[in-house]
């Protein structure tokens, strides 16, 4: 109530097992706050790889003291969900791919209240995180790693594939879907991308870093992991963007530009 100068106790706000947070809340106009969740699955005695993650949106009416679970249709795989409103009112959401083939997308025409069925866009997308922000000129800015696993020379088990944590008990989980997910596409180029249609499009396209973008480590202490990732985006007052990213997991890197640099250099 103070402007951030001091704050109450901490206490749990989603208390579902498996349960993450990526992205922020977006507030409606009707008072109604968003939280898009993604959830880590994995049955008993099975390590988790990322194979059974889906996502859904929490939604509050009292400033975020109750909440209830809206799940997003057919969304295996589909995590890190990103909500951004249009100008119309039409919520878009972008979300990252288990899979490293492509950014995903879907709408609600009904205040979150229902989603359509993420499907792929014309982005590629390596497993990693994405953002994006809905700017004053009614266009949405993304940033994102212009990478897949069709980029890849190599391949890791999973994340935490360099962790052993002394549990050999657990197995290696069985593939349900069809497809598991993809871990070690590099983490790079770091790309921003401008879309005047809703996010159907993106004509626009520039990179902000490049390298290889190595991530077969999580090794930072030594400097073996090269990635780029986990970007976040705002426009300013003034309009330009300001983004900010991990850089080889040793430090945050923040870049600021303007659309029309964006725009200066169609991919």
């Amino acid at each position: 109530t103070d402007l951030g100068q001091t704050w109450g106790a901490i206490a749990t706000l989603l208390d579902k097992p498996g349960t993450f947070i990526r992205q922020p809340i977006t507030v409606l106009n009707n008072g109604n706050w968003l939280l898009p969740v993604f959830y880590c699955r994995t049955q008993p005695g099975e390590k988790w790889v990322g194979n059974d993650d889906i996502s859904a949106v929490k939604i509050s009416s009292d400033c975020g003291k109750t909440w209830r679970d809206v799940e997003v249709p057919q969304s295996l795989g589909c995590v890190h969900m990103n909500i951004t409103a249009l100008s119309n009112g039409t919520l878009v959401a972008l979300f990252r791919s288990r899979w490293a083939d492509n950014i995903y997308y879907s709408q609600s025409v009904d205040n979150g209240e229902s989603w359509s069925v993420p499907e792929p866009t014309e982005l590629p997308n390596n497993n990693s995180s994405i953002q994006v922000t809905t700017l004053t000129s009614g266009e949405l800015a993304l940033v994102f790693n212009h990478m897949s696993a069709a980029g890849a020379l190599e391949r890791r088990a999973s994340l935490y594939d360099e962790i052993d944590d002394g549990d050999n008990s657990r197995k290696e989980p069985e593939v349900i879907s069809g497809r598991s997910a993809f871990w070690g596409a590099p983490r790079a180029p770091m790309t921003v991308a401008i879309s005047a249609d809703g996010g159907k499009t993106w004509p626009w396209q520039r990179n902000l870093d490049e390298g290889d973008g190595y991530c077969m480590t999580n090794n930072s202490l030594d400097k073996r992991n090269r990635e780029f990732s986990y970007p976040s985006i705002k426009q300013g007052a003034d309009g330009t963007l300001h983004i900010a990213y991990t850089w080889f997991r040793q430090a945050i890197k923040y870049v600021h530009v303007s659309p029309e640099w964006v725009k200066e250099s169609a991919r």
